[in-house]
């Protein structure tokens, strides 16, 4: 079991994005895959997978590449089983260029709290170093919306 459980309302749909937020953020790759279904479907971008196992390899391989990754989620709409998230995540590559990546999320979870499926759309922006603002994880006193931009 992984609570909060659908059907989600406002309140636990919010607890639930956090907690993938956090998850990420600590950029380890078995801990956030211990979060979906054993069989759970992604779509990232142009990749498309199935299974934590695969989970784990996009997870290492992603992270070998977004240095200094930190991510911001936000909920966008919930019903029943399944919620939308937008997010924000910045990174540096392996010769220091920043960039600020945009997506959104379609979740949805199996009864036992266990995402079944992830689709994600996401879309890079290079900035500068002096135009970054999500400089880590969240304080749990933080913002909880993203800026606009």
């Amino acid at each position: 079991m992984r609570p909060p459980l659908p059907p989600f309302d406002a309140e636990s749909a919010k607890a639930k994005v956090r907690a993938a937020e956090n998850a990420w953020n600590t950029r380890d790759p078995e801990r956030v895959a211990a979060a979906y279904t054993e069989d759970s479907v992604w779509r990232n971008r142009a990749e498309f997978f199935t299974g934590r196992d695969a989970i784990v390899e996009f997870l290492t391989r992603k992270w070998a590449t977004e240095n200094g990754y930190a991510l911001r989620k936000d909920l966008w709409a919930f019903e029943g089983n399944r919620i939308a998230v937008r997010f924000q995540y910045e990174w540096h590559d392996a010769s220091g260029r920043w960039w600020r990546s945009y997506g959104n999320e379609l979740w949805e979870f199996a009864p036992d709290g266990l995402m079944s499926r992830r689709e994600a759309s996401i879309n890079d922006v290079r900035i500068e170093e002096s135009d970054r603002r999500i400089l880590g994880p969240r304080d749990p006193e933080g913002e909880s919306v993203l800026p606009q931009q």
